[in-house]
């Protein structure tokens, strides 16, 4: 009998809190029981970004019940999971704690193994649930939090190879809407106002384009859609559409570029082997349509498959933490203790040296 291995999943690093029942079988296939996300949006939308305090108390409020109500719908007793599984890194400190305290909790009372999960690797694993995805591969993470491009070699085996130097690209996008006068959370605001616009009317530069290392800078293009914005006031409807059109070319044009150098290297170290080597995405920003165009074209001209998960799997959620749980405990890698630490700051790769604003901040992933 292919008996099914089955853990709760807890999400909790930023302003969605999220649980999860997922179950993986012996050949590494997985199967999603439950999946219960509470959005935040509506508490942080008049501040313009998420507040840590407002966060933090929105999780203690809602976490006992999405607990019970994942159990409920996937019809799984919690004498009958296997493990827990909760993030306890990077992300906002308060919600951490509140998401591991939980876990914690849930793991002592039953009886059942702890597993302390880094957010990141959630994101790079659930593509393995989702697609079936085979190792190694690349990982583009594009998020208000995080902007890496990293290689997985297998669990817990992680390089990173770029990252930002500076501001990751969701923030870049929601400091841009915020400077246009357009709504919260801003990457869906300024890809719908680009609909309408002329992207090649204002001219703006490619941060870090041509360069041989392969990490981001958005700082630079951020402040020269303000130097344009300043020098058009007051603007006019048109003037925003042509300024978010150029900005969502300027930041596609620059993704083609590393990530061009990155699916190239990655060839070059000779890691595709037989199969079809796969570029993964994940991160909300990877929900943009003029990015994903651009990736998929990027990819196909490399002879890469393009992966991106379902949307909902790619922003945070519960299912990439119990996924990313189960694929450590079938890996051979020991349950955690309840001692384990929160961290606000937890790198993927331990060995890659910190980078000024290297991505890391502990934001919305």
């Amino acid at each position: 009998m292919n008996k099914k291995t089955v853990f709760l999943g807890i999400e909790s690093s930023c302003d969605e809190t999220a649980a999860a029942i997922v179950a993986r079988d012996v050949d590494g296939r997985g199967e999603i029981l439950a999946d219960v996300v509470l959005s935040q949006l509506e508490e942080h939308a008049a501040f313009g970004g998420v507040v840590p305090e407002i966060a933090a108390r929105a999780h203690v409020e809602a976490m006992d019940r999405l607990i019970a109500e994942a159990l409920a719908r996937s019809g799984v007793a919690l004498e009958d999971l296997d493990g827990i599984a909760a993030t306890v890194g990077p992300g906002l400190i308060g919600g951490l704690i509140v998401g591991a305290m939980s876990g914690k909790a849930i793991a002592y009372a039953s009886g059942k193994p702890f597993y302390g999960v880094n957010h990141l690797e959630g994101h790079a694993l659930t593509a393995r649930l989702t697609d079936g995805v085979s190792f190694p591969f690349l990982m583009l993470l594009v998020s208000g939090g995080h902007t890496q491009i990293v290689l997985v070699r297998g669990v817990g085996q992680y390089e990173r190879w770029g990252t930002t130097i500076d501001d990751a690209l969701g923030e870049a996008f929601d400091k841009t809407a915020k400077l246009l006068g357009l709504g919260y959370p801003g990457g869906p605001q300024v890809e719908e106002a680009a609909k309408t616009g002329d992207a090649k009317r204002i001219p703006l530069p490619r941060p870090m384009k041509g360069e041989t290392r392969l990490d981001f800078s958005f700082s630079g293009l951020k402040t020269a859609v303000r130097q344009a914005a300043q020098g058009m006031a007051p603007l006019e409807d048109q003037d925003v559409a042509d300024l978010c059109a150029a900005f969502q070319l300027a930041v596609a044009e620059t993704l083609r570029d590393r990530v061009g150098r990155s699916l190239a290297r990655f060839k070059a170290e000779g890691l595709a082997a037989d199969q079809r080597p796969a570029l993964v995405v994940a991160g909300g920003v990877a929900a943009n349509s003029a990015i994903r165009a651009m990736l998929t074209s990027l990819c196909d001209r490399q002879g890469f498959a393009f992966v991106a998960p379902p949307f909902k799997l790619c922003t945070d959620n519960a299912v990439m933490i119990a996924w990313a749980g189960l694929e450590r405990e079938a890996a051979g890698f020991p349950a955690d203790g309840l001692d384990a630490a929160v961290r606000s700051r937890w790198p993927l790769d331990a060995k890659a040296s910190a980078l000024i604003g290297s991505g890391k901040k502990g934001a919305k992933a």
